[in-house]
Protein backbone atom coordinates (compact mmCIF):
# COMPACT_ATOMS: atom_id res chain seq x y z
CA UNK A 1 0.00 0.00 0.00
CA UNK A 2 1.11 3.29 -0.67
CA UNK A 3 0.73 6.89 0.50
CA UNK A 4 -0.64 9.24 -0.61
CA UNK A 5 -2.24 13.18 -0.70
CA UNK A 6 -5.72 14.42 -1.79
CA UNK A 7 -3.35 17.74 -3.53
CA UNK A 8 -5.88 20.21 -2.88
CA UNK A 9 -4.68 21.20 0.57
CA UNK A 10 -2.05 22.93 -1.50
CA UNK A 11 -4.24 25.04 -4.12
CA UNK A 12 -2.91 27.63 -3.42
CA UNK A 13 0.37 26.74 -4.42
CA UNK A 14 1.73 26.01 -7.82
CA UNK A 15 1.18 22.49 -9.07
CA UNK A 16 5.17 22.44 -9.51
CA UNK A 17 5.51 23.70 -5.91
CA UNK A 18 2.39 21.78 -4.60
CA UNK A 19 4.54 18.28 -5.64
CA UNK A 20 7.67 19.32 -4.48
CA UNK A 21 6.65 19.41 -0.90
CA UNK A 22 4.59 16.17 -0.92
CA UNK A 23 7.81 14.75 -2.25
CA UNK A 24 9.67 15.94 0.50
CA UNK A 25 7.72 14.66 2.93
CA UNK A 26 7.91 10.97 1.32
CA UNK A 27 4.39 10.62 -0.23
CA UNK A 28 4.49 8.25 -2.99
CA UNK A 29 1.10 8.80 -5.24
CA UNK A 30 -1.47 12.14 -5.73
CA UNK A 31 -4.32 12.31 -6.16
CA UNK A 32 -5.33 15.69 -8.28
CA UNK A 33 -8.44 17.90 -7.96
CA UNK A 34 -10.15 18.13 -11.46
CA UNK A 35 -13.18 20.31 -11.02
CA UNK A 36 -16.52 20.22 -8.97
CA UNK A 37 -16.20 21.48 -5.38
CA UNK A 38 -12.33 20.82 -5.05
CA UNK A 39 -11.60 23.01 -7.77
CA UNK A 40 -8.64 23.28 -11.12
CA UNK A 41 -6.00 24.99 -9.58
CA UNK A 42 -3.64 22.16 -10.40
CA UNK A 43 -5.35 20.53 -13.14
CA UNK A 44 -8.29 21.98 -15.50
CA UNK A 45 -8.95 19.44 -17.91
CA UNK A 46 -10.84 21.75 -20.20
CA UNK A 47 -7.91 23.62 -20.90
CA UNK A 48 -4.85 20.99 -20.48
CA UNK A 49 -6.86 18.80 -23.11
CA UNK A 50 -6.81 21.76 -25.59
CA UNK A 51 -3.37 22.73 -25.06
CA UNK A 52 -1.01 20.15 -26.36
CA UNK A 53 2.15 21.67 -24.44
CA UNK A 54 0.51 22.44 -21.26
CA UNK A 55 -0.57 18.93 -20.73
CA UNK A 56 2.75 17.94 -21.49
CA UNK A 57 4.14 20.18 -18.82
CA UNK A 58 1.33 19.07 -16.33
CA UNK A 59 2.85 15.28 -16.70
CA UNK A 60 6.55 16.56 -16.89
CA UNK A 61 5.97 18.03 -13.77
CA UNK A 62 4.51 14.67 -12.14
CA UNK A 63 7.26 12.77 -13.77
CA UNK A 64 9.63 15.43 -12.24
CA UNK A 65 8.76 14.46 -8.82
CA UNK A 66 8.73 10.41 -9.13
CA UNK A 67 4.84 10.61 -8.51
CA UNK A 68 2.48 8.20 -9.80
CA UNK A 69 -1.60 9.58 -10.15
CA UNK A 70 -3.26 7.23 -8.24
CA UNK A 71 -6.80 9.32 -8.98
CA UNK A 72 -8.80 12.44 -10.51
CA UNK A 73 -10.94 13.98 -8.15
CA UNK A 74 -14.14 15.88 -9.36
CA UNK A 75 -16.62 15.60 -6.14
CA UNK A 76 -19.61 17.49 -7.31
CA UNK A 77 -23.32 16.69 -7.29
CA UNK A 78 -24.68 15.97 -11.12
CA UNK A 79 -28.22 15.80 -10.39
CA UNK A 80 -28.65 18.77 -8.81
CA UNK A 81 -32.43 20.03 -8.98
CA UNK A 82 -31.37 23.39 -10.75
CA UNK A 83 -30.54 22.57 -14.34
CA UNK A 84 -27.50 24.62 -14.42
CA UNK A 85 -25.49 23.56 -11.95
CA UNK A 86 -26.08 19.96 -12.72
CA UNK A 87 -24.61 19.96 -16.25
CA UNK A 88 -21.55 22.23 -14.78
CA UNK A 89 -21.06 19.67 -12.11
CA UNK A 90 -21.56 16.81 -14.82
CA UNK A 91 -19.74 19.26 -17.14
CA UNK A 92 -16.70 18.78 -14.85
CA UNK A 93 -17.14 15.27 -14.83
CA UNK A 94 -16.95 13.86 -18.21
CA UNK A 95 -13.81 16.31 -18.97
CA UNK A 96 -12.28 14.58 -15.62
CA UNK A 97 -12.57 11.47 -17.23
CA UNK A 98 -11.32 12.11 -20.67
CA UNK A 99 -8.38 14.04 -18.81
CA UNK A 100 -8.07 10.62 -17.18
CA UNK A 101 -7.95 8.50 -20.51
CA UNK A 102 -5.42 10.68 -21.65
CA UNK A 103 -3.07 10.52 -18.49
CA UNK A 104 -3.76 6.56 -18.31
CA UNK A 105 -6.16 6.90 -14.67
CA UNK A 106 -8.87 4.25 -14.25
CA UNK A 107 -10.05 6.02 -11.01
CA UNK A 108 -12.41 8.90 -10.47
CA UNK A 109 -13.43 9.95 -7.22
CA UNK A 110 -16.75 11.66 -6.89
CA UNK A 111 -20.18 12.34 -5.00
CA UNK A 112 -23.16 10.55 -6.49
CA UNK A 113 -25.31 13.68 -5.88
CA UNK A 114 -28.72 14.33 -4.55
CA UNK A 115 -31.56 15.63 -6.19
CA UNK A 116 -34.66 17.71 -5.37
CA UNK A 117 -38.04 16.18 -4.16
CA UNK A 118 -39.58 16.77 -7.22
CA UNK A 119 -38.68 17.56 -11.10
CA UNK A 120 -39.79 21.69 -9.52
CA UNK A 121 -37.49 21.39 -6.83
CA UNK A 122 -34.74 24.57 -6.26
CA UNK A 123 -32.17 22.17 -3.93
CA UNK A 124 -31.54 19.32 -2.81
CA UNK A 125 -33.07 17.36 -0.05
CA UNK A 126 -31.74 14.75 1.46
CA UNK A 127 -33.39 12.17 3.46
CA UNK A 128 -32.79 10.75 6.22
CA UNK A 129 -35.97 8.67 7.87
CA UNK A 130 -39.00 6.85 6.30
CA UNK A 131 -42.03 8.46 7.72
CA UNK A 132 -44.24 10.58 7.39
CA UNK A 133 -44.46 8.35 4.38
CA UNK A 134 -44.07 11.58 2.28
CA UNK A 135 -39.92 11.00 2.63
CA UNK A 136 -40.49 7.32 1.38
CA UNK A 137 -42.50 8.42 -2.00
CA UNK A 138 -38.91 11.54 -2.05
CA UNK A 139 -36.52 8.26 -1.73
CA UNK A 140 -38.20 6.37 -5.12
CA UNK A 141 -38.14 9.72 -7.03
CA UNK A 142 -34.78 10.18 -6.60
CA UNK A 143 -33.62 6.91 -6.86
CA UNK A 144 -35.71 5.35 -10.08
CA UNK A 145 -36.25 8.54 -11.60
CA UNK A 146 -33.12 10.54 -11.39
CA UNK A 147 -30.31 8.77 -9.81
CA UNK A 148 -30.23 5.63 -11.10
CA UNK A 149 -30.95 6.47 -14.84
CA UNK A 150 -28.16 9.27 -14.73
CA UNK A 151 -24.90 6.83 -13.29
CA UNK A 152 -25.92 4.07 -16.03
CA UNK A 153 -25.31 6.68 -18.69
CA UNK A 154 -22.26 8.21 -16.87
CA UNK A 155 -20.66 4.78 -16.43
CA UNK A 156 -20.67 4.43 -20.05
CA UNK A 157 -19.39 6.95 -20.77
CA UNK A 158 -16.78 6.71 -18.41
CA UNK A 159 -16.23 3.13 -19.66
CA UNK A 160 -15.91 4.17 -23.22
CA UNK A 161 -13.36 6.04 -22.52
CA UNK A 162 -11.06 3.76 -20.03
CA UNK A 163 -12.45 4.76 -16.45
CA UNK A 164 -13.20 1.46 -14.61
CA UNK A 165 -13.42 2.47 -11.21
CA UNK A 166 -16.23 5.63 -10.28
CA UNK A 167 -15.25 5.86 -6.07
CA UNK A 168 -17.90 7.44 -4.92
CA UNK A 169 -17.05 9.14 -1.39
CA UNK A 170 -19.89 8.31 1.17
CA UNK A 171 -20.87 11.31 2.57
CA UNK A 172 -24.12 12.94 3.97
CA UNK A 173 -26.23 15.43 2.55
CA UNK A 174 -25.80 12.96 -0.78
CA UNK A 175 -27.82 9.82 -1.85
CA UNK A 176 -24.83 7.41 -1.13
CA UNK A 177 -23.93 8.48 1.98
CA UNK A 178 -23.11 4.98 4.00
CA UNK A 179 -22.18 1.19 2.84
CA UNK A 180 -26.07 0.14 1.89
CA UNK A 181 -26.53 2.60 0.12
CA UNK A 182 -23.26 2.58 -2.25
CA UNK A 183 -24.14 -0.97 -2.63
CA UNK A 184 -27.81 -0.36 -3.28
CA UNK A 185 -26.21 1.72 -6.34
CA UNK A 186 -23.32 -0.70 -7.38
CA UNK A 187 -26.45 -3.43 -7.55
CA UNK A 188 -28.01 -1.12 -9.98
CA UNK A 189 -25.70 0.21 -12.20
CA UNK A 190 -22.88 -2.08 -12.14
CA UNK A 191 -19.58 -2.79 -10.42
CA UNK A 192 -17.95 0.40 -12.18
CA UNK A 193 -19.48 1.95 -9.32
CA UNK A 194 -17.33 1.58 -5.69
CA UNK A 195 -16.41 3.32 -3.29
CA UNK A 196 -14.40 5.95 -2.17
CA UNK A 197 -13.52 4.77 1.43
CA UNK A 198 -12.97 7.68 3.69
CA UNK A 199 -14.06 6.74 7.57
CA UNK A 200 -14.25 10.32 8.76
CA UNK A 201 -17.74 10.43 7.35
CA UNK A 202 -18.92 7.03 8.41
CA UNK A 203 -17.34 7.87 12.45
CA UNK A 204 -19.72 10.49 13.12
CA UNK A 205 -22.67 8.42 11.90
CA UNK A 206 -21.44 5.66 14.44
CA UNK A 207 -20.55 3.00 11.72
CA UNK A 208 -17.78 0.84 12.65
CA UNK A 209 -15.42 1.42 9.86
CA UNK A 210 -14.01 -2.47 9.90
CA UNK A 211 -17.21 -3.95 9.58
CA UNK A 212 -17.81 -1.01 7.03
CA UNK A 213 -14.70 -2.07 4.60
CA UNK A 214 -15.84 -5.68 5.52
CA UNK A 215 -18.87 -5.50 3.96
CA UNK A 216 -17.63 -3.30 1.12
CA UNK A 217 -15.06 -5.38 0.61
CA UNK A 218 -13.59 -5.63 -3.76
CA UNK A 219 -16.22 -2.43 -3.90
CA UNK A 220 -13.95 -0.61 -2.40
CA UNK A 221 -11.73 1.29 -5.30
CA UNK A 222 -9.66 4.36 -3.39
CA UNK A 223 -9.37 5.11 0.43
CA UNK A 224 -9.17 8.58 1.92
CA UNK A 225 -7.35 9.16 5.45
CA UNK A 226 -9.32 11.39 7.28
CA UNK A 227 -9.94 11.30 11.26
CA UNK A 228 -13.12 12.65 13.20
CA UNK A 229 -13.39 13.46 16.86
CA UNK A 230 -16.73 12.37 18.61
CA UNK A 231 -17.20 15.30 21.15
CA UNK A 232 -18.56 13.34 24.19
CA UNK A 233 -20.31 16.10 25.54
CA UNK A 234 -22.09 17.66 22.78
CA UNK A 235 -22.94 14.70 21.14
CA UNK A 236 -24.29 13.07 23.77
CA UNK A 237 -26.93 16.27 24.90
CA UNK A 238 -27.74 17.08 21.17
CA UNK A 239 -26.75 14.02 18.83
CA UNK A 240 -24.57 14.08 16.28
CA UNK A 241 -26.90 15.68 13.11
CA UNK A 242 -24.90 19.13 13.55
CA UNK A 243 -25.45 21.80 11.35
CA UNK A 244 -23.22 24.61 13.19
CA UNK A 245 -20.16 25.83 10.94
CA UNK A 246 -17.08 23.64 10.91
CA UNK A 247 -15.38 26.52 12.65
CA UNK A 248 -17.32 25.81 15.57
CA UNK A 249 -15.56 23.48 17.10
CA UNK A 250 -15.90 23.73 20.48
CA UNK A 251 -19.96 23.26 20.25
CA UNK A 252 -20.35 20.54 17.06
CA UNK A 253 -21.09 17.39 18.22
CA UNK A 254 -17.76 16.36 16.13
CA UNK A 255 -14.78 17.75 14.23
CA UNK A 256 -12.88 16.16 11.06
CA UNK A 257 -9.03 15.62 12.50
CA UNK A 258 -6.13 14.64 11.09
CA UNK A 259 -5.42 10.84 11.34
CA UNK A 260 -4.29 10.49 14.94
CA UNK A 261 -5.73 12.59 16.31
CA UNK A 262 -9.98 11.55 15.91
CA UNK A 263 -8.62 7.67 17.31
CA UNK A 264 -5.82 5.88 17.99
CA UNK A 265 -3.23 3.79 16.23
CA UNK A 266 -4.49 0.65 16.72
CA UNK A 267 -7.83 2.01 15.35
CA UNK A 268 -6.20 2.78 12.16
CA UNK A 269 -4.18 -0.45 11.80
CA UNK A 270 -7.32 -2.43 12.21
CA UNK A 271 -8.11 -0.32 8.94
CA UNK A 272 -5.28 -1.09 7.06
CA UNK A 273 -5.48 -4.42 7.71
CA UNK A 274 -8.79 -5.35 7.05
CA UNK A 275 -8.53 -3.38 3.59
CA UNK A 276 -5.95 -5.44 2.82
CA UNK A 277 -8.04 -8.89 4.09
CA UNK A 278 -10.44 -7.65 1.31
CA UNK A 279 -7.74 -7.41 -0.90
CA UNK A 280 -7.02 -2.84 -0.96
CA UNK A 281 -3.78 -2.51 -1.32
CA UNK A 282 -3.11 0.86 -3.49
CA UNK A 283 -2.89 4.16 -1.55
CA UNK A 284 -4.03 5.73 1.41
CA UNK A 285 -5.30 9.46 0.15
CA UNK A 286 -4.77 12.12 3.46
CA UNK A 287 -7.00 14.63 2.82
CA UNK A 288 -6.41 17.55 5.67
CA UNK A 289 -9.48 18.91 6.91
CA UNK A 290 -8.59 19.55 10.22
CA UNK A 291 -9.48 23.11 11.43
CA UNK A 292 -7.62 22.94 14.34
CA UNK A 293 -4.02 22.34 12.92
CA UNK A 294 -2.00 24.38 10.09
CA UNK A 295 -2.39 22.80 6.60
CA UNK A 296 1.67 21.93 7.29
CA UNK A 297 1.15 20.72 10.69
CA UNK A 298 -1.61 18.84 9.78
CA UNK A 299 -0.50 16.50 6.64
CA UNK A 300 2.87 16.58 8.81
CA UNK A 301 1.30 14.63 11.53
CA UNK A 302 -0.93 12.53 9.51
CA UNK A 303 2.28 11.59 7.24
CA UNK A 304 4.54 11.01 10.15
CA UNK A 305 1.48 8.45 11.72
CA UNK A 306 0.32 6.59 8.46
CA UNK A 307 4.08 5.68 7.72
CA UNK A 308 3.55 3.51 11.05
CA UNK A 309 0.54 1.95 10.11
CA UNK A 310 0.30 1.16 6.67
CA UNK A 311 1.41 -2.22 5.37
CA UNK A 312 4.08 -0.92 2.86
CA UNK A 313 5.79 -4.24 1.53
CA UNK A 314 3.95 -6.63 -0.71
CA UNK A 315 1.97 -9.87 1.28
CA UNK A 316 4.09 -12.75 1.58
CA UNK A 317 3.53 -15.74 -0.75
CA UNK A 318 3.76 -18.46 2.08
CA UNK A 319 4.61 -18.60 5.89
CA UNK A 320 7.33 -20.23 6.86
CA UNK A 321 5.82 -21.04 9.91
CA UNK A 322 2.73 -22.48 8.67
Amino acid sequence: MKLGVFSALYGGMTFDAALAKLKSLGVESVEIPAGGYPGKAHCDPEKLLADRDAFFKFVQTIEKYGLDVCALSVHGNPVHPDKAIAKAFDDDFRRAVLMAEKLGVDTIVTFSGCPGDSEGSKYPNWVTCPWPDDFLKILDYQWNEVLIPYWKEAVAFANAHGVTKIALEMHPGFCVYNPETCLRLRAAVGPTIGANFDPSHLIWQDIDPVLAIRKLADAIYHVHAKDTKIDPYNSRTDGVLDTKHYGDELHRSWVFRAVGYGNGMQYWRDIVSNLRLVGYDKVMSIEHEDSLMSIDEGLGKAVDFLRKAIISEPKPGSMAWA
